[in-house]
């Protein structure tokens, strides 16, 4: 496991009010994060219909876009 570096942000009364950490180690929490979302989405659809690739391109184009 990766130590992570920390520094903190104090008010008058030394009371810790924010952290700060590296963007490197911000980048990798975040990466991680949304890989555990989105096997956690897969699980959740687990069984459902899967569409082909003709079939998802079909799809899409059906979408509203938005600008």
């Amino acid at each position: 496991m990766e130590t992570i570096i920390k520094q903190y942000i104090v008010d008058e009364q030394d009371k810790k009010i924010a952290g700060q950490i590296p963007i490197e180690t911000f980048e990798k929490i975040e990466e991680v994060l949304e890989n555990y979302a989105l096997v956690q989405l897969i699980k959740e659809n687990e069984g459902e219909e899967v569409l082909g690739l003709s079939e998802a391109k079909a799809y899409y184009d059906r979408l509203e876009k938005t600008q």
